[in-house]
């Protein structure tokens, strides 16, 4: 799996969520809602410095996004491309099969 974080979207963690250097944010799927991929779980991310047991983690402007091993099943078979919806002032999650970017 492949974590890609977007200029904007980097811009939209640093300035909402308050991160710097050597922070992290951990992605994860919970019950209830839906996304592209999955109905009844939506995505769902907290702030979390300490990435234990990483499936995917990207180092983007001296952060660490990722996705622990516990919540493969959510994102198996896709990569996560995260970019900045104007529209929203947030993020947008766009799930892609592997292999495919």
């Amino acid at each position: 799996m492949k974590i890609i974080v977007t200029d904007q979207a980097s811009k939209w963690f640093h300035s909402e969520m308050g991160l710097s250097d050597g922070r992290g944010v951990r992605f994860y799927g919970k019950v209830y809602g839906s996304t592209p991929v999955h109905d009844g779980f939506s995505l769902a991310m907290t702030p979390d410095d300490h990435p234990d047991k990483p499936y995917a983690i990207t180092k983007k402007d001296g952060v660490n996004y990722y996705v622990p091993e516990d919540d493969r099943w959510f994102f198996k078979g896709y990569d996560l491309i995260i970019n900045y919806d104007p529209s929203e002032d947030g993020p947008k999650y766009n799930y892609v099969e592997n292999g495919e970017i």
